[in-house]
């Protein structure tokens, strides 16, 4: 990880491959990380950890299915949503987006239980941001 201050859109540019988040740093045993995403993601869940998104561009929808029923919340670039633990989920682009994720170092981007990996999801940890 670098001493060094990042700015995230270098990082962003750094890349093209879309849900295939790069790590940026670490916050304790959390990490920070940056992806570009466009189209559908893939229904998961987290057992154990919380999931915190902040889009920094495009807009981003994340489809909830809690015991009241299933919701779709809207993300407008700069706005943040966290989803809860053991709550299954699914996130999609239609037009794109660039979201920053902070998770426990080590957690899945599939999380621990989810449906079929489609081609184009990378089914990683993270990894590490090269410049």
């Amino acid at each position: 990880m670098s001493n060094e201050p990042i700015a995230l859109s270098t990082a962003l540019a750094s890349f093209d491959a879309l849900w295939s988040p790069r790590i940026v740093t670490r916050v304790n045993d959390y990490d920070v990380r940056i992806a570009k995403v466009e189209g559908e993601h893939l229904w998961h869940v987290h057992d154990d950890t919380d999931e915190f998104f902040l889009v920094l561009d495009g807009e981003l929808n994340i489809s909830l299915r809690e015991p009241a029923g299933e919701r779709t919340v809207t993300l407008p670039k700069g706005a943040v949503f966290t989803v809860p633990r053991g709550t299954e989920h699914k996130p999609s682009a239609p037009t794109g987006a660039a979201i920053l994720v902070f998770e426990p170092t080590g957690t899945p981007t599939v999380g621990d239980r989810h449906e079929e990996i489609p081609d184009h999801v990378d089914a990683t940890t993270g990894h590490a941001l090269t410049s």
